[in-house]
């Protein structure tokens, strides 16, 4: 059933809902109409009336006979397009994401810290996509481990070590490797691996390269290796998965197991925020509206962050139950992209 417009609905109903919304999102628990009427100038009945129209619509749903009621996925996505009023960061939250991100360190520790502080301010799980960056490199290490097999060491400027074990083409031994491992490393140094793949492909091509066929072919297998490896790879800083056990969750295991099992799968947690990064703003994913955290009921909150030629490099959000406080939650979100984006620029 497709929601209907904010502006079908009468005041009365459109009060009656946000109040609603905004006590389940404050409780976890179903709003009755006693509780409402304590807040209106209605008796129980009208407002009954009220709920059961909203809940023909869709809007809202009753969990049990007498238990209240609380929105619906499609209630909530109303909630949030036509009704939410944001709350900015206060002046606090913002120098704490502002000075966290600001202090002296690699790039990765700043990110680690600001999906930690995300978790900490808004009560779920801060998710950051770290930037898919090309390190300049030192040199790569071919070291024979059995026949057909070698170790690749690469190593990079900022001190980073990556190892890989790559299988050795015919007619490859402990000579060859070192012919190869001097070669790449002379292409390397200075350069990202994609610079330095340009060159020695150029070389190899215009027959500069003083490489036998057998080293040539490894030199090829090495980089197509390290380049799909870059591409594929999953960089996802999870942190406060335990603030997702509250009492409410406490009270439905199945959900929460299926909600770690999903943030397990890094790649299927990337391949989600990367929806985002096309995103002009902050994106919502109320429940089943992703089909990665449909079964746990998951909210998701993602914003792009930039560099300063307005580049989408990375994508920082907060994953937690559908009761999350949207109104507080998306612009802390927003605010911690754009100062992220001061940081990478």
């Amino acid at each position: 059933m497709a929601n209907p417009p904010i502006t079908e609905l009468t005041t009365r109903a459109r009060d009656i809902f946000r109040l609603v919304v905004e006590g389940y999102i404050s409780t976890g628990t179903p709003v009755g109409s006693k509780a409402l009427a304590g807040g209106m100038n209605l008796s129980s009945a009208s407002i009954r009336s009220v709920l059961a129209d909203l809940e023909g619509l869709g809007l809202l749903a009753a969990p049990h006979t007498s238990a209240g009621r609380l929105p619906t996925e499609a209630g909530l996505r109303l909630f949030v397009d036509g009704i939410m009023q944001v709350a900015e960061p206060s002046a606090e939250e913002r120098f704490a994401i502002e000075s966290r991100i600001a202090r002296p360190g690699p790039i990765e520790a700043a990110l680690e810290a600001t999906s930690a502080l995300l978790s900490n301010l808004t009560a779920g799980a801060g998710l950051v996509m770290v930037p898919k960056r090309e390190p300049r490199l030192v040199a790569l290490q071919l070291v024979p481990l059995a026949p057909g097999r070698a170790l690749a060491v690469l190593v990079s400027e900022d001190g980073s070590v990556e190892n890989r074990v790559v299988d050795l083409p015919p007619g490859v031994d402990a000579s060859a490797l070192e012919t190869v491992t001097n070669y790449i490393s002379a292409h390397l140094a200075g350069r990202t691996l994609s610079e330095a793949a340009r060159a020695i492909r150029g070389d190899i091509a215009s027959g500069r390269s003083a490489l036998d066929a057998a080293s040539r072919n490894l030199v090829e297998r090495g980089l197509a290796l390290w380049s799909e490896d870059a591409l594929q790879r999953p960089v996802l800083i999870v942190r406060g998965q335990a603030n997702l056990l509250d009492e409410t969750a406490l009270s439905d295991l199945e959900r929460v197991r299926s909600l770690l099992d999903d943030l397990e799968n890094k790649q299927s947690v990337a391949d989600l925020l990367d929806l985002a990064r096309e995103a002009e703003s902050t994106r919502i994913f109320i429940g089943s509206e992703n089909r990665l955290f449909a079964l746990s009921g998951s909210s998701v909150i993602a914003s792009p962050y930039r560099d300063r030629d307005g580049r989408v490099v990375g994508v920082v959000g907060v994953i937690g139950p559908t009761r999350l406080n949207y109104a507080r939650v998306v612009p802390m979100v927003d605010f911690t992209a754009q100062s992220l984006g001061k940081l990478i620029g």
